[in-house]
């Protein structure tokens, strides 16, 4: 068992950076332990539920304060993640700096951290919003944290398809704080996350491979190689294809995002096929998890540009 740390901003969990004594803790630090990358990423979804729910008609007060218990919640579902992933990231390359992982911070204090700003974020929603809308971000932040980093990241290659199901909660937490009821709306926001997220997280796990293999993530391109993994890219990404457009079918986006949604789709399965003939994995790896960003972003703006009122 880990010996318990003082709660102290210069408290270290590891000799190096004890012995050393330099390093002192800012507000900094604190910011990115909860991944504001992936924060904004998702409060773009988050965004784009809300608004496909108002059709124009903004409640602005409701939407502040659905982005901001939204927003909090995963910032806690990303510090509690550093929390117990520590002892793995400083086995990879791109994580062992963490401030955590290199000792610098209290893992204690990280811990307390997390927590408060998952009760604080869940407390707004529910609050502010609607239940519907914190039990959402109860859920998301429990699968993400227990069912995903705790347990399926470090024994399953299911890992990512788990880690999915939190993945895709934003943009219908946004879409349930104004229609308090998960609807086919709800649902096609949520398939849309949930596809997304395999080829995405893939891409990266292929240009890192060795990476996680050191730390010991069994990732499924670690498992299985990089050939059924693509396999299991491109049947995401197809799958993607129709279930995007579905918005404009039920009436809720117009044409512009229809043709965008169907373009930025082809696109993306042409390059996961063109995978398998890549010469440098590695690059196009890279490009693949690049693109899958700006598509996100990309579609999400379209959505509520192409966002039909409805009156």
């Amino acid at each position: 068992m880990e010996k318990p740390l003082e709660l102290d901003l210069n408290a270290t969990s590891q000799a190096p950076a004890a012995e050393a004594g330099t390093y002192s803790v800012t507000w900094r630090d604190f910011v990115q332990l909860a991944k504001p990358g992936i924060i904004f990423s998702n409060s773009i979804t988050a965004f784009g539920g809300f608004w496909v729910a108002s059709g124009w008609k903004i409640d602005w007060v409701l939407m502040i304060v659905t982005l901001l218990g939204t927003a909090l919640v995963m910032a806690s579902g990303c510090v509690l993640n550093n929390y117990l992933d520590r002892d793995m990231d400083t086995k990879m390359a791109r994580t062992q700096k963490r401030v955590l992982a290199s000792g610098n911070i209290s893992p204690q204090l990280v811990l307390g951290y997390g927590i408060t700003l998952g009760v604080v974020g869940i407390l707004v929603l529910g609050l502010l919003a609607n239940p519907l809308a914190a039990l959402l971000g109860m859920i998301g932040l429990f699968v993400y944290v227990w069912i995903y980093t705790a347990w399926f990241k470090r024994t399953s290659v299911w890992s990512t398809f788990v880690g999915s199901f939190s993945g895709a909660i934003p943009p219908v937490i946004g879409y349930c704080a104004v229609v308090p009821e998960f609807d086919k709306i709800a649902l096609t926001l949520f398939g849309i996350m949930f596809l997304w997220q395999p080829p995405h997280f893939w891409a990266l796990g292929i240009r890192r491979m060795e990476e996680y293999r050191a730390a010991g993530f069994p990732l499924l391109p670690v498992v299985r190689g990089s050939y059924v993994t693509k396999i299991s890219m491109v049947r995401y990404i197809v799958l993607l294809v129709p279930v995007s457009l579905l918005l404009t079918f039920f009436g809720y986006t117009g044409q512009i995002y229809l043709y965008v949604a169907a373009a930025l789709g082809l696109w993306w399965a042409v390059m996961s096929i063109k995978g398998f003939k890549a010469e440098d994995e590695v690059l196009w790896a890279k490009k693949m998890f690049i693109f899958s960003i700006n598509y996100l972003t990309i579609l999400f703006l379209v959505m509520v540009i192409d966002t039909i009122s409805r009156g």
